[in-house]
């Protein structure tokens, strides 16, 4: 975690907390956030009407696979440290599923 802190302040005052856990700098398609908010067409779609649609050019729609994947991954890491064998077993159908569509 990293804490963003005001140069101008006279004494110090943080101004922000970042979580870098699933987040980083770059595309915002790429975040955790966008993923799970496109997971299900539920109470989410509340989030899209302040956000913005995102970009549906075939450039996007191939950078959101690799992101997915990215994601996978991380699931399926997080799948094996909580020792669910059969859950790290599906993540690879999941995995194969969207690496297809990369080609």
């Amino acid at each position: 975690m990293d804490r963003l802190m005001d140069p101008a302040a006279p004494e110090p005052l943080m101004t922000g907390v970042l979580d870098f856990d699933r987040t980083w700098f770059g595309d915002p398609a790429a975040d955790w956030t966008i993923r799970m908010a496109r997971a299900k067409d539920d109470e989410r779609t509340a989030f899209w009407e302040s956000y913005g649609v995102l970009d549906r050019s075939p450039a996007a729609v191939w950078r959101a696979r690799v992101y997915e994947a990215r994601h996978l991954g991380a699931i399926r890491l997080e799948r094996h440290r909580l020792a669910k064998a059969d859950a790290v077993r599906e993540s690879y159908s999941a995995m194969a599923e969207v690496l297809a569509g990369l080609t």
